[in-house]
């Protein structure tokens, strides 16, 4: 018995837009197994698609887009025990990224990894970042 949950969103959710780009490209959101959630990686677009040009803006959406996953599945960010984040430039854009993280991770901090990578789907994007949170006990 698999107790193994895939995560479907509303096709009219406001922060995706539906699974259109989760369909097309064969991945889940979120998969809950065996007490946790591993959220798939989230780039920093607008709920249109179209990517911010200033770093700080791109990254505040990348931690937007991991809290509308989060919550859809009734979670938030003190339930997040694993972080990485994934970093275009990562000298360049890091205090920019830990001013933002700051906004949304004040408390009940998670494990974070910090890698610095050659480059993510599109050119554009600096940042991607990945979470594993604990499901909540009822």
């Amino acid at each position: 018995m698999s107790n193994i949950e895939r995560l479907r969103l509303p096709e009219d959710d406001a922060t995706f837009g539906g699974n259109r780009i989760f369909d097309l490209f064969q991945y889940s959101p979120a998969v809950t197994a065996n007490g946790l959630v591993f959220v798939a990686g989230q780039i920093g677009l607008r709920p249109d698609g179209t990517i911010p040009e200033s770093p700080k803006e791109q990254i505040d959406f990348a931690f937007k887009r991991v809290e509308a996953v989060l919550m859809r599945l009734g979670l938030d960010f003190t339930d997040v025990v694993d972080l990485v984040s994934y970093h275009v430039e990562l000298g360049t854009y890091l205090a920019d990224f830990r001013a933002v993280k700051e906004q949304y991770i004040r408390s009940d901090f998670p494990a974070w990894t910090i890698l610095g990578i050659a480059a993510l789907a599109r050119p554009e994007l600096i940042v991607e970042i990945k979470v594993i949170a604990a499901t909540r006990k009822a």
